[in-house]
């Protein structure tokens, strides 16, 4: 007995050290394939519209061959263990909890997160309207068609529209990812208008409108407003586009900038005008709202720009233009699938793939360039991507190289540009690709709060949306200062941070108060817009500085 027992401690042993070995080798592994795991997609939701307590099928991939530790939330409630019925890699299938409410559902699986999809109940949708018409407010009647991708055409009938638009517009829901869920906070709807720079308003009238899908609009409720009362508030599906954008790392900065006018020589009567940009509105740049200013503008809204007039100026005297700003901003994070991008005769393809003085697509050198980089190509999506890493790796960007001639085709002769030319070589060849393109113009935000002028663009996908493209942060070509993303070449082509500005989204054209007005324009500056100050009369010398646009507070969530 003695003897077994000696020969049974060795292996005893061995079989410990064994198990320790196997442990060890599987405790990293389990690590690394947790850490390589992809994100769970969720490519749809049936139903759509659906009451408390009901079962929901989810499908997509990567949800996990069996759920374990993964869950699902849905405005922000997770369900309990009993509410699961099915968990598979592409399926789910659950109960709703009957304390739910509308939002959006979420997958969450090896500790990240899906996508969102948008889940209603029906008892809380929005009933159009029937019967007798009585107040001034907008009255929606009905909505053709019920569902669409961003670009649609969608017609709503009803009444107390008013003659024209004037101040009054049509809203789409809009919604963001927030980086953690807190179920005690209730989050107000958040909408998005319709976009002028997406030729979205086609037609109104007092009983009916035609609006263009905007870009950003998620699945819904759709409501009108005007000066008289918005009307209730009636659900539209958004469906079918070729991809994801999700709207993340949201920041909200307070912004300062001054124009500084000093009168040289002047004689009565004399006007100066100054066109002043404001921060633009778009899906991931929100709630503009004005702070304060130490004069108010000859008109509010004159384009997007506000523009103030200053009468009767006498030589000698100073004058100022203080303006401040609270401004929200989102990064972008986009997923396309190729194989469903298509090309339709949309408005955009003819007001954004034309040739113009600052972006001259139909020069030969640039037309013969892209040809050559795109070859048969017909995806709009990968003739971007060609036309965008051609320029990358072929333009040496660099904000300090000459561009006092301002001119793409002499950058592209060169083979050198600022990120001033950078963007609007981008925009060129991708208009000579007969890709809608248009340049955007502001200022990037770094460590210390200091801001740079800054040009990036948007290409437009059908049925998608606006896609974003920096081919000077894509280079790598900014300051150490500024924070840039790890792989920047693929991050900034269809993404893009939250670390910036824009004040303006393709050029704005804007037209000169008087017809013997002195006009002055500005290149290289933050806006991309034609006229900066305009004098008449006897004002006949006069010095202007148009300050840097500086930070003074920060906020990230």
């Amino acid at each position: 007995m003695r003897r077994l027992r000696r020969k049974q401690l060795p292996i005893q042993k061995m079989t410990t050290n064994f198990f320790k070995t196997v442990l060890l080798t599987l405790v990293p592994l389990t690590l690394f394939i947790s850490c390589n795991a992809k994100a769970p997609v969720i490519s749809s939701i049936d139903p759509k519209i659906g009451r408390m307590g009901e079962i929901i099928t989810l499908r997509g991939s990567n949800f996990g061959a069996a759920r374990e530790e993964s869950y699902i939330t849905i405005a922000g409630i997770v369900p309990t263990n009993s509410s699961y019925y099915t968990w598979q890699d592409d399926t789910i299938i659950f109960r709703v909890p009957e304390s739910g409410e509308s939002g959006l559902v979420y997958v969450i699986t090896r500790g990240k997160k899906s996508n969102g999809v948008l889940f209603s109940n029906s008892a809380a949708v929005p009933r159009q309207i029937e019967g007798e018409d009585t107040g001034f407010e907008p009255r929606v009647s009905s909505v053709s068609p019920q569902t669409g991708a961003p670009g649609v055409l969608v017609t709503i009938a009803g009444n107390n529209f008013g003659a024209t638009r004037e101040n009054g517009g049509v809203f789409f829901s809009w919604d963001y990812e927030t980086p953690s869920y807190n179920p005690f906070v209730v989050r107000e709807p958040e909408f998005i208008e319709v976009s002028e720079t997406e030729l979205g308003y086609e037609y109104w009238s007092a009983r009916e409108i035609r609006v263009r899908l905007p870009d950003g609009a998620v699945s819904g409720n759709l409501e009108i407003r005007t000066p008289y009362g918005n009307s209730r508030p009636v659900f539209f599906d958004v469906s079918g586009k070729p991809g994801y954008k999700n709207f993340t790392d949201k920041r909200r900065y307070t912004i300062n900038y001054t124009v500084d006018v000093r009168i040289l020589e002047a004689s009565r009567p004399n006007t100066l005008y100054l066109w002043i940009p404001k921060p633009i509105s778009s899906p991931s740049q929100r709630n503009v709202s004005l702070i304060s200013r130490n004069m108010e503008p000859f008109v509010e809204n004159y384009r997007g720009v506000s523009l103030f007039k200053l009468d009767n100026l006498a030589a000698g005297s100073n004058h100022s233009i203080n303006l401040s700003y609270n401004v929200e901003v989102y990064a972008q994070e986009t997923g396309m699938r190729a194989a469903y991008i298509r090309q339709e005769a949309h408005p955009l393809s003819a007001a954004y793939t034309q040739s113009t003085g600052l972006i001259p697509s139909n020069n030969q050198l640039i037309m013969t360039t892209v040809n050559s980089i795109i070859g048969r190509e017909q995806n709009p999506h990968v003739k971007a991507r060609l036309i965008y890493e051609w320029i990358i790796a072929n333009i040496k960007i660099d904000e300090s190289a000459p561009s006092s001639d301002n001119n793409v085709v002499s950058v592209l002769e060169k083979k050198q540009s600022d990120h001033y030319n950078a963007a609007l070589l981008f925009t060129a060849m991708a208009r000579a690709a007969k890709l809608p393109c248009i340049p955007v113009a502001g200022v990037l935000i770094n460590r210390n709060r200091q801001t740079l002028r800054h040009y990036w663009a948007e290409f437009w996908i059908d049925s998608f949306g606006w896609l974003p493209v920096d081919p000077a942060m894509g280079a790598g070509a900014i300051p150490d200062s500024y924070v840039t993303k790890q792989d920047t070449v693929n991050y900034y082509f269809g993404n893009m941070d939250s670390q910036r500005i824009a004040f303006s989204r393709a050029e704005l054209t804007l037209s000169q108060m008087e017809s013997r007005g002195r006009l002055v324009s500005h290149t290289n500056s933050f806006s991309l817009q034609n006229i900066w100050e305009e004098s008449t009369g006897g004002l006949e010398s006069y010095s202007i500085l148009w300050g840097d646009i500086t930070i003074s507070g920060v906020y990230v969530q």
